[in-house]
C-alpha cells in the first residue's frame, strides 16, 4: 500500500483517495470535488453525479464503481458528523476541505511514486479524457463529461492521442523504420 507509513489519520486517508478518485474516476476539477453535497454523494444506488462546472454550468456525470467504493470507505471512516446540505469533503478540524490540501496530497503521491512535477490533481482530469479518447471515447461526450463549453477546448485530447498514434507506427510498422 503507497499510503503504508504516512503520518496522517486512516481517514484522512481515505478522504484523499476518495477525491483523487473522483477526479481521475469522473473527470472533475478539485472545486468541483468539493462542491458535492453529503446529500448527493454517489454511493449505493446513485451512479450518476450531477456537478455544477465553471460558469454554473450543470452536467451529470457517471460514477464508476471504483470510485463510490472510495467515497463509501471515505464515509465510513469519516469522524464528523456530515449534515446532508453541507460539503461532503472535510477538513481535518471538520470544515470544508481546501484544494490546496488534495494538491499537497498529490505531491505526497508523487514523490512516493517517482511521478514528474506534472502529475498534478489537474492532471488526473487530462488523464481521464486522454483514456477515455484511447478507448474509442468520442469528442462530444468528452466535451459533455469534462463540461467544456467549446469543442475546440476538447480537441487538445485528441492531439495526445495523435501524437501517441505516430508514436505507436514508427516504433511497429515494418516500413516505418529508415532506409538502410
Amino acid at each position: 500500500d503507497i499510503r503504508a507509513g504516512e503520518d496522517r489519520a486512516p481517514w484522512i486517508l481515505d478522504r484523499d483517495a476518495a477525491v483523487l478518485a473522483l477526479l481521475y474516476g469522473a473527470g472533475l476539477r478539485i472545486s468541483e470535488a468539493l462542491s458535492i453535497l453529503r446529500k448527493d454523494a454517489p454511493v449505493g444506488e446513485r451512479t450518476v453525479l450531477t456537478v455544477t462546472g465553471k460558469g454554473g454550468k450543470m452536467r451529470q456525470v457517471p460514477v464508476i464503481p471504483r470510485v463510490q467504493a472510495a467515497i463509501d470507505a471515505y464515509l465510513r471512516s469519516c469522524p464528523w458528523t456530515l449534515a446532508l446540505d453541507e460539503p461532503l469533503f472535510r477538513g481535518a478540524k471538520g470544515g470544508p476541505l481546501s484544494p490546496r490540501i488534495i494538491q499537497l496530497a498529490m505531491e505526497r503521491l508523487r514523490g512516493a511514486l517517482g511521478l514528474p512535477d506534472t502529475a498534478t490533481p489537474h492532471a488526473l482530469r487530462h488523464s481521464f479524457a486522454t483514456h477515455i479518447l484511447g478507448r474509442g471515447g468520442d469528442l462530444r461526450t468528452i466535451q459533455e463529461l469534462l463540461g467544456h463549453a467549446s469543442l475546440s477546448t476538447t480537441q487538445i485530447y485528441t492531439e495526445v492521442e495523435a501524437a501517441r498514434l505516430v508514436a505507436s507506427v514508427r516504433s511497429s510498422h515494418p516500413r516505418a523504420r529508415p532506409a538502410a
